[in-house]
């Protein structure tokens, strides 16, 4: 795919925040999904991504757990991973650590206190979150579909990014022109993933 300098230079300015309610099918909103685009003071951008728990649903299982991803370079390509899930009742706490050498072509992985492990990769890598900013800075062409390498399940993954098209959306701010994409991820990650993702763009220069 074709990276646009133009967005990639609006899309990754500065500070940005974005919420979405995280809902079961049928319209059952069950937690809370909080991203945070902002400069680190080390000519890096950090992303910070929180996942917590919505109402009633923490009297079942309690979930608060947050990813740091430090991105950098003409790419924006992740350099580190910070990852602490809090969930249950007992108040569990999983650490990992992910470093990217990617002139190296290695990914360095630690779960808790264990061992460092080591993954040799075919080219450079996302992770689940810069993915999805950098693919807000593509040409997104509908018909067009574009790969977006990302390192997931102890592997690099050729995630194939589809742009299904253009719609307008009624919202509260008025009627919005979209760019719809929808990523085809085959792999687990962090969480189970249950049919399509969807995602609507605004179709201007923030995406």
């Amino acid at each position: 795919g074709v990276l646009r300098q133009d967005l990639l230079r609006t899309v990754f300015s500065g500070d940005e925040t974005m919420h979405f309610a995280v809902s079961w099918t049928g319209g059952i909103r069950i937690g809370d999904l909080d991203l945070e685009l902002k400069a680190d003071g080390q000519e890096r951008l950090a992303i910070l991504a929180r996942v917590s728990d919505f109402g009633a649903f923490r009297m079942f299982y309690p979930v608060d757990d947050t990813f740091v991803t430090y991105v950098g370079g003409g790419r924006m390509l992740p350099s580190r991973y910070e990852v602490l899930q809090r969930e249950g009742w007992r108040g569990r706490e999983t650490r990992r650590l992910t470093r990217y050498e990617q002139a190296g072509l290695k990914v360095k992985y630690r779960k808790n206190d264990g061992a460092e492990e080591v993954f040799p990769v075919a080219g450079p890598v996302h992770n689940e979150f810069s993915s999805f900013y950098i693919t807000r800075v593509m040409d997104l062409a509908p018909g067009r579909p574009f790969m977006v390498p990302t390192f997931a399940d102890k592997k690099r993954n050729e995630v194939r990014v589809l742009v299904k098209g253009r719609e307008e959306l009624d919202t509260p701010y008025g009627r919005v022109r979209t760019v719809v994409v929808m990523p085809v991820m085959k792999f687990k990650g962090l969480y189970d993933k249950d049919g399509d993702t969807v995602i609507w763009l605004t179709d201007d220069e923030c995406r």
